[in-house]
């Protein structure tokens, strides 16, 4: 068991209040950068730390799985995960001949094996949904639940399989929300 392993279990068995108030700074220090307004709830698994950027009013739901040990993921701000988000920057080598795949190490990767993730700002990520290597999910997108991710996803498009994506706003829907999320956010 790691530290991050044991802290956490200690903290669900002192209740809710010292997994925010113990916990959730101490992760934040691991990470190599995170914003203000970040919430990473309990059972969420989280590998390559000094790999993991996440920006401001992110919640990432119970149950994730951040995996980023080579490649880095980059959570943009405002962003909701439903329970159970899986997303992994890496894979394995699956070409070597008289090697047991288990036994090959990081060291044994090609550079196309491991390719960074970036979740744009406002998008929703829902309950079960799972991203693979060299994703791009464009702004103000949103996963369905259940889906898996492996190609890119065009900004303001609502993403249930790679057959089935529509756009979440038209052209002019997008540049009014982009305005009024400017005159009330400032951003």
């Amino acid at each position: 068991m790691n530290i991050m392993d044991f802290i956490c279990k200690c903290c669900r068995s002192i209740k809710c209040r010292s997994y925010n108030n113990i916990y959730m700074p101490f992760l934040r220090l691991q990470l190599r950068s995170c914003g203000s307004d970040v919430i990473i709830a309990s059972g969420s698994r989280i590998a390559g730390f000094d790999h993991i950027d996440i920006g401001n009013h992110v919640y990432i739901g119970p149950g994730a799985v951040l995996y980023s040990t080579i490649a880095y993921l980059k959570i943009g701000s405002y962003i909701n995960f439903g329970s159970n988000v899986t997303i992994i920057t890496g894979d394995h080598r699956i070409d070597f001949v008289g090697e047991y795949m288990k036994e090959l190490k990081e060291t044994d990767k090609l550079p196309e094996n491991d390719k960074d993730v970036i979740i744009e700002d406002d998008v929703w990520i829902g309950t079960g949904a799972i991203i693979l290597k060299g994703v791009t999910i464009g702004e103000g997108s949103v996963i369905a639940a259940g889906a898996v991710v492996t190609k890119d996803v065009p900004p303001y498009t609502i993403y249930i399989s790679p057959q089935r994506d529509k756009q979440r706003f038209t052209d002019a829907e997008i540049v009014n929300h982009k305005q009024l999320l400017k005159e009330k956010y400032g951003e």
